[in-house]
C-alpha cells in the first residue's frame, strides 16, 4: 500500500464515519470499499447519494495524488459530475477512481461505484459514474 495515500486516507474523518477503507492503490488508480449500513441509507433504504459520491470523489482524488508532480503537492477537488445509474442497493460498494490525464496543475479522472449483493464474488452492478477534475496544490 502506498504510505502517503494510506496516511492521508486515515486522516479523513468522513471515510471513518462511512466505514470506508482503502482496497487498492496503484499508479493512477485507487479503490475504496464501503459496506452498506442503515446509518448511510436514504428514505427508501438505499445507500444515500452523499455516501456514494463521497467514496468515488475520494477514489478519484487519491488516484490523482498518485500522479502528483511532486511529494510536496496535495490534491483538491475542483469539480465533478455524477450520474446515478440505478438505486445503490447492495451489501457492499466499491469505488474505483482512475486518472485519465495528469498535468502539472490538474488531473482529470473517471470513477465508478459498483454495488455487490454478497460479501464475496465479482458479480456487481455499476450504480454511479463520475467525471472529476482535481487540482494539484502545494501541501
Amino acid at each position: 500500500m502506498h504510505p502517503r495515500i494510506a496516511d492521508s486516507f486515515a486522516a479523513q474523518g468522513l471515510m471513518t464515519t462511512l466505514g470506508a477503507r482503502l482496497a487498492h492503490v496503484a499508479d493512477g488508480e485507487v479503490h475504496i470499499a464501503m459496506p452498506f449500513s442503515a446509518a448511510l441509507s436514504q428514505q427508501h433504504g438505499y445507500a444515500h447519494a452523499g455516501s456514494i459520491t463521497s467514496i468515488v470523489d475520494s477514489a478519484c482524488g487519491y488516484a490523482a495524488l498518485t500522479r502528483a508532480p511532486s511529494a510536496q503537492h496535495e490534491v483538491v477537488t475542483v469539480e465533478f459530475k455524477v450520474n446515478f445509474m440505478r438505486p445503490a442497493i447492495g451489501r457492499r460498494f466499491l469505488a474505483v477512481g482512475k486518472v485519465v490525464n495528469a498535468g502539472r496543475n490538474m488531473a482529470v479522472c473517471t470513477g465508478e461505484v459498483r454495488a455487490f449483493a454478497g460479501e464475496q464474488g465479482e458479480n456487481h452492478k455499476v450504480v454511479a459514474l463520475m467525471q472529476a477534475t482535481m487540482a494539484y496544490v502545494q501541501g
